[in-house]
């Protein structure tokens, strides 16, 4: 193929994330919440009968479906599921910055105002209970960093053969800082705490 053939086919082409389509892809919305007279964070957590991360923490939101129209429409649409309340109630819809994570995910993060109710009864199937945190919580209060090591392991046919070093090759870990939120109990690490911890810097800034 000529240089000039090449230079056609790829001239103005917008760059994605190399992989992206094997990628899962999901949506989440921290929901404000005004509350005797200040602005809340509401955090679910997840049902005990789910198989992944049964009791954790996290804002509301999941996979991005084919109907979605985009990541706002799939945060929005799992936050309405989730909370059993209507799209009507959630409203300013802001996008945070992505997440591509390690795990294989892109992350669509959002914020958005959802009205005010006496009582939020959450669908049974996927949220065990809510709750909300005063935001100038975390304005006032760093997390908690403790560190994880992050090691390759080849598969056991891994073809040592075909690299330099071969089973002595010098594999390269990394430490990555998991974050910790403590609030009257409550537990919030993980990816949620690097959202929250996002939100809040945009804030500061």
């Amino acid at each position: 193929m000529e240089v000039s053939s090449i230079v056609h086919k790829l001239k103005g082409r917008t760059p994605t994330i190399l992989g992206q389509d094997k990628y899962f892809r999901s949506a989440i919305l921290i929901p404000l919440v005004e509350k005797d007279g200040e602005t809340h964070l509401l955090f679910e957590v997840r049902s005990m009968k789910l198989n992944r991360q049964p009791g954790d923490t996290c804002f509301p939101g999941g996979r991005i479906e084919q109907s979605d129209s985009s990541p706002r429409e799939a945060a929005v649409r799992e936050t309405t599921e989730e909370l059993t309340i209507k799209e009507e109630e959630v409203d300013e819809v802001i996008p945070l910055d992505y997440i591509v994570s390690d795990s294989g995910r892109i992350i669509y993060p959002f914020i958005g105002k959802v009205a005010p109710r006496q009582e939020v009864k959450p669908n049974d199937g996927e949220v065990e209970e809510v709750f909300t945190v005063p935001l100038n919580f975390f304005l006032e209060n760093e997390p908690e960093v403790h560190q994880v090591r992050l090691q390759v392991q080849p598969a056991d046919d891994f073809p040592y053969e075909l690299i330099v070093g071969g089973e002595d090759y010098n594999w390269q870990f990394r430490e990555t800082d998991e974050l910790f939120y403590q609030y009257h109990g409550k537990v919030i690490w993980g990816l949620t705490a690097k959202i929250l911890r996002h939100f809040v810097e945009l804030l500061k800034a």
